[in-house]
């Protein structure tokens, strides 16, 4: 997998795009928080995956980034939330393009 913005597959629903997100699996925005430092060490804390701009949009729909940081660090324990798991499975099965705009309705 490629964690910079070129192109390659995404970490979550496999799909190969033009390009990648980068997604911090600790929000920046949480990077100082005193719990951080004391249970991530420096690399840990800096940690990204490349995601697809669906993939990534939707986890922060999701998610806050007190959930993200606390629950959701890894690629694993993003792939184990419901809504996420069901989105990843949809847009695994599309093509490169597909935006989460297309995601049919709940229901």
């Amino acid at each position: 997998m490629n964690d910079t913005n070129g192109a390659g597959a995404c970490g979550l629903c496999g799909r190969t795009v033009q390009r990648l997100t980068r997604h911090h699996l600790v929000p920046r925005t949480r990077h100082k928080n005193k719990r951080n430092k004391k249970t991530f060490d420096r690399q840990e804390i800096h940690r990204t995956v490349g995601l697809c701009s669906p993939c990534h949009r939707h986890i922060h729909t999701v998610l806050d980034n007190k959930e993200l940081e606390r629950d959701y660090n890894t690629l694993e324990a993003l792939r184990s939330h419901p809504d996420i798991w069901k989105f990843v499975a949809w847009i695994g099965k599309k093509p490169h393009g597909t935006t989460s705009a297309g995601r049919p309705t709940r229901g």
